[in-house]
């Protein structure tokens, strides 16, 4: 009952093991794709549908590319339909030659991706070859004495084909006394032998013609025939008898031509010619490769063995005896294979580029090995020489695959020298080596490397804009676009908008350039941010930092904030105590400096002082201080010209003036800051100069106009011409002054026409009566006017009178300058224009102390200051003030009252006057 389960159990289990064994060595049988094919199909013969049999749809064919991988282009691959289509020849007797077994093997290749499938084409035998004979008749000597049932080995006939198609059987035709026997050699090839059926009488026929056919099996059977002369001769009774009917000898193939194989041997029992053999090749045409003594039946080598193309010999000898008879022997000889024959490495599919981001395991190439030795010297192994990211997979007997081993880079290794060696299995062993170069394909798998990890650069201020500043670099490995490096600014710690007024890189070089000029004072720095990108898809970056440290440069003088400066330019005073101590601090010179570093290193210096050594000044702390103590003969105001000097190449400078004031208390100080004068306004100073140029310009213009027309109506003789000077404007009727003189020291005429104007300053004379020369010359009205006025009738006459002298005025009484008056009464009238023009101010002057009814020139009131000098005579009154800032040429006076008035003195005589103006001008 046990033995029945376990039974039951073992039969459940064995249909699970080869369902299990079926499905693991499923993918191994179907790896491999048979067809069967006869030989000698037509070119382009469809064998099969491989795209069909490898599962790929013909949409596919485009893309995979496949196709037939051999050494021998026997077949091709439709790229419509994918079909295996015969391309060559197919002969299998070409091929395959005796094998009974011809089957093409190659490799069909697909890529992307890569793959390899074996394809196994098995060429089938047709009967196309006839079986043939080395000749077409052949001559046999027959002893008439020969019994029967001897045998006669025949010449046989080839048959390329194998199989059924191959030589089959030979007939013999008549066959009266002679039958036909089939025999087989040891490699499977059929002769004939014939045999005699009745005894051959010579003197009844001498001779048989017989014809031989060579059959095959094939479909139609092939055949050929040959011609058989049989001539009967005399009795020979013993034909020649080898010692063996097989000789058998193994050679090996590379044994050197003349090495003898083996020797024959043959005996006749005859005597005589009879007795006498001779050897020979049964067909010697064929017989090439060995030499035969025809004397001693020894066989030698004749040309070199070689394993690979014949690896076994089978050869007739005849022995032929004197009287004709023939014995037949076989000599088969094995040739042993010898290690002579390297293997062989052939690369099938290789492509011409390998991309750097294959994956591992991709495959790269096929390759094949090729060992023409047998057995152990034709089995090779593959190894890959040198450390390679490469490896050979095992794909079928002596197919391989090169796929990826490691990760590639094209950077550091742009290609790869690989070399195959194989070895076989020979002793000794044999190898070969084959190496092919492989090309690495860049793909963009590095970003740009700056060459440094960030950049400072220094710029001084005041850069010219467009200049370059600096260049930053990046490298990328890559080849191509994914090597191509652009740059750009992509950050910075300035506002978006500014960036591009600040700075700008060029996209190709790298270069940075400035746009324009910096200011160490207004920006002292700034950062940037740089990017590199290179031209791949998808394109990599790198950015970098760029630091712009802006220099400085001395281009900011310093500036006082210490003491504060007035309008004019000047600080405003200090007090110093009168009793302060050498030492004493009495003021500090503060200024600053925009620039930097030794631009802003500020010393202090002293360029000019009221009372040099009495004050002292820090180099570097600008501390005013007493040098020493106040002296009785130092002035209690004291002024200091400050220079601040930076330390700039070269220096910028500032300038301060301290006006330092000794004294105890505010109110010693208030007095003189009241008397110091305002301090006028340089541009409103200037406009009025200019207003005044121009007002003097248009009165010298105006006057010249005027005296223009008085000369002309002077020259007149017309009276309408003198209408001015009618009796209703002056009655007197006489000159006054005389008009020339023969004598004298006035060489002048005064003809004066003044209208008369409401709103006028000057009031017209009224004269009432004649002048005399000894007369005062001016009318003694209280409006009187400077200069008399003339009766018309006077004006009419053609010659003028001859002076009074009278008139003439003593030589005290002459005007002359302030410094002429010695105190004598030797004066001279001016005889130049100087003291012409002097007399002019000086006759103003008076006019303007008559005015107010003072004089600071001396004389009473209403005598213009003269009478002290030119005689009671001139009286002046009621003219207008002209004493504001007049000059007296070549004298240091200016005319004012204000000093009379200020010191509440009344008018003095001339030498007074002369004292005063002495005083006031050493104010």
């Amino acid at each position: 009952m046990g033995s029945g389960a376990g039974e039951l159990g073992r039969a459940e289990r064995l249909p699970m093991l080869f369902l299990f064994l079926l499905l693991l060595f499923c993918p191994a049988l179907c790896e491999q794709i048979r067809y069967r094919i006869p030989e000698e199909m037509p070119k382009g013969s469809v064998v099969g549908n491989l795209a069909t049999d490898l599962g790929l749809s013909v949409q596919e064919l485009p893309t995979r590319k496949l196709r037939v991988s051999s050494e021998k282009p026997y077949f091709t691959v439709s790229a419509e339909r994918g079909e295996l289509l015969v391309s060559s020849r197919l002969d299998r007797e070409e091929i395959c030659g005796k094998n009974p077994a011809c089957a093409l093997e190659f490799e069909a290749v697909a890529e992307n991706p890569l793959n390899f499938y074996h394809v196994n084409v098995e060429i089938e035998d047709i009967n196309d070859h006839t079986p043939t004979f080395t000749q077409n008749s052949f001559e046999l000597q027959i002893s008439e004495s020969a019994q029967p049932g001897t045998r006669f080995i025949l010449g046989s006939a080839h048959d390329a084909d194998i199989g059924s198609n191959t030589l089959q059987n030979y007939q013999l035709n008549p066959s009266d006394h002679f039958s036909l026997i089939n025999k087989e050699k040891s490699d499977g090839s059929k002769y004939p032998e014939m045999v005699l059926k009745t005894p051959l009488d010579r003197e009844k026929q001498k001779s048989y013609h017989l014809t031989l056919t060579a059959l095959d099996f094939g479909a139609p059977p092939l055949s050929s025939t040959a011609q058989i002369h049989v001539l009967v001769t005399d009795a020979n009774d013993n034909a020649p008898v080898f010692s063996q009917d097989v000789y058998r000898v193994s050679l090996s193939e590379n044994v050197y031509p003349g090495t003898t194989v083996l020797q024959v041997t043959a005996t006749d029992q005859d005597e005589g010619i009879n007795a006498e053999i001779t050897f020979s090749f049964s067909e010697a045409s064929q017989i090439t490769q060995f030499d035969l003594n025809s004397n001693t039946g020894e066989i030698t080598v004749l040309n070199t063995l070689d394993f690979e193309e014949v690896n076994e010999y089978s050869i007739v000898l005849e022995a032929r005896d004197g009287g004709g008879m023939i014995a037949q022997c076989t000599v088969e000889v094995e040739v042993i294979d010898e290690n002579d024959n390297a293997p062989e490495v052939i690369f099938q599919s290789l492509p011409n580029l390998i991309m750097e981001d294959a994956e591992l395991g991709t495959h790269i190439a096929l390759l094949k090995v090729r060992d023409k030795d047998s057995r152990h010297n034709g089995e090779v192994t593959c190894k890959l020489e040198d450390d390679v990211p490469f490896k050979i997979l095992t794909s079928s007997r002596n197919t391989y695959k090169l796929v990826t081993d490691a990760f590639l880079d094209r950077e550091q290794n742009p290609e790869y020298n690989i070399t195959i060696t194989a070895t076989d299995r020979g002793k000794p062993p044999l190898s070969s080596s084959s190496s092919i170069t492989l090309h690495i394909g860049d793909v963009n798998d590095n970003a740009p490397v700056f060459s440094q990890s960030s950049y400072i650069v220094y710029v001084a201020e005041n850069n010219p804009p467009g200049a370059s500043i600096s260049q930053v670099s990046a490298s990328d490995p890559d080849l191509g676009p994914n090597g191509q490096v652009s740059y750009s600014i992509v950050a910075s710690d300035l506002e978006q908008r500014e960036l591009s007024s600040y700075v700008s890189i060029s996209t190709e070089s790298g270069v940075v350039f400035a746009q324009r000029a910096f200011d160490h004072e207004q920006l002292r720095s700034f950062k940037l941010t740089l990017q590199a990108r290179d031209q791949g898809s998808p394109a990599l970056s790198a950015n970098v930092s760029l630091r712009v440290l802006v220099g400085d440069r001395n281009d900011n003088a310093p500036r006082v904030l210490y003491p504060a400066l007035g309008p004019d330019g000047s600080a405003l005073f200090d007090m110093v105590p009168r009793a302060a101590e050498p030492g004493y601090l009495v003021t500090k010179v503060v200024a600053v400096d925009a620039d930097s570093g030794h631009n802003a290193w500020l010393s202090y210096h002293v360029l000019q002082a009221s009372e040099p050594g009495l004050f002292s000044l820090g180099l570097r702390t600008g501390e005013v201080r007493t040098e020493r103590a106040l002296g009785d003969r130092d002035a209690a105001r004291q002024r200091l010209l400050v220079a601040v000097r930076d330390g700039g190449q070269p220096p910028l400078s500032a300038t301060v003036t301290l006006h330092l004031v000794f004294a105890d208390s505010l109110q010693e100080v208030l007095p003189d800051i009241t008397d110091r004068p305002v301090p006028s306004d340089p541009q409103a100073e200037l406009q009025f100069y200019l207003v005044v140029a121009l007002a003097l310009i248009s009165v010298l213009f105006l006057l010249a106009v005027i005296l223009a027309i008085a000369l002309r109506l002077r020259r007149s003789s017309s009276p309408a011409a003198w209408s001015c000077f009618q009796p209703g404007h002056c009655v007197k009727s006489e000159s006054v002054v005389p008009p020339n003189y023969s004598e004298g020291t006035l060489p002048y005429s005064y003809n004066l026409c003044v209208a008369h104007t409401g709103k006028t300053e000057f009031n017209f004379l009224k004269c009432s009566e004649q002048l005399s020369s000894g007369q005062d010359i001016l009318c003694g009205d209280s409006s009187a006017a400077l200069f008399p006025f003339c009766n018309s009738s006077e004006l009419t006459s053609h010659q003028q009178a001859p002076p009074n002298t009278d008139w003439r005025f003593s030589q005290a009484q002459r005007p002359g300058t302030s410094g002429s008056q010695n105190g004598d009464d030797t004066g001279t009238w001016p005889n130049n224009q100087f003291d012409t023009e002097m007399l002019q101010a000086m006759i103003l002057a008076s006019a303007s102390e008559a005015a107010d009814g003072s004089s600071t020139l001396g004389g009473g009131a209403g005598t213009m200051g003269l009478s002290a000098r030119y005689g009671p005579q001139f009286t002046l009154q009621h003219v207008p003030d002209y004493r504001q800032n007049v000059y007296i040429p070549g004298s240091n006076a200016t005319l004012t009252n204000a000093a009379g008035k200020r010191d509440g003195k009344a008018p003095a005589g001339g030498n007074g006057n002369k004292k005063k103006s002495g005083k006031k001008e050493k104010k």
